[in-house]
């Protein structure tokens, strides 16, 4: 019995440290700290939208994060400066897909447009973050691909797995 719980332990151990329980602890920090219930689209579910249907793109972040990168086409809203009149161009029907850093500031908002009668408004799991470390394409204000990810503060950046940290 010993030598079984003694195999077992270094086989969680060892996963650890190859990375295994990682996406799984990002999911659980996720859960914690998203205490609200907003409808939300994985990375895969956003990707199949984008190429079926039309998908507003909203950052939920600050000027200064969305500058250092943001996903393509994506608009960004702020969230301290958020006001629902800088959705207004858009319908109440249109599918709206919004992100932050890690989807709690996001998620403050798609509550905000759903009081507001945006039916189609989903938050982005994980944000960011989840796309960035899905290999996704990221760009900056320029417009050019990079690696840069703002990831709000030196405690955050922890959950990126890939490309720059910028805090």
């Amino acid at each position: 019995m010993k030598k079984i719980m003694f195999l077992f332990i270094n086989i969680l151990l060892i996963s650890q440290a190859f990375g295994q329980s990682k996406d799984v602890d990002f999911d659980k920090m996720l859960a914690e700290l998203i205490d609200f219930k907003v409808p939300t689209v994985t990375v895969a579910k956003l990707k199949k939208m984008q190429q079926n249907d039309k998908v507003y793109l909203l950052d939920a972040r600050e000027k200064r994060e969305y500058n250092v990168s943001h996903l393509p086409n994506a608009k960004c809203i702020g969230y301290d400066t958020f006001s629902i009149s800088s959705v207004k161009p858009i319908s109440k029907d249109a599918a709206i897909v919004i992100y932050c850093t890690v989807g709690y500031r996001s998620g403050k908002i798609v509550e905000k447009l759903r009081k507001a009668g945006y039916k189609n408004v989903y938050n982005l799991h994980g944000s960011i973050m989840e796309w960035a470390n899905q290999g996704n394409k990221l760009v900056n204000s320029e417009g050019k691909t990079t690696t840069r990810v703002h990831t709000y503060s030196k405690d955050w950046s922890k959950w990126l797995k890939r490309g720059v940290r910028v805090y």
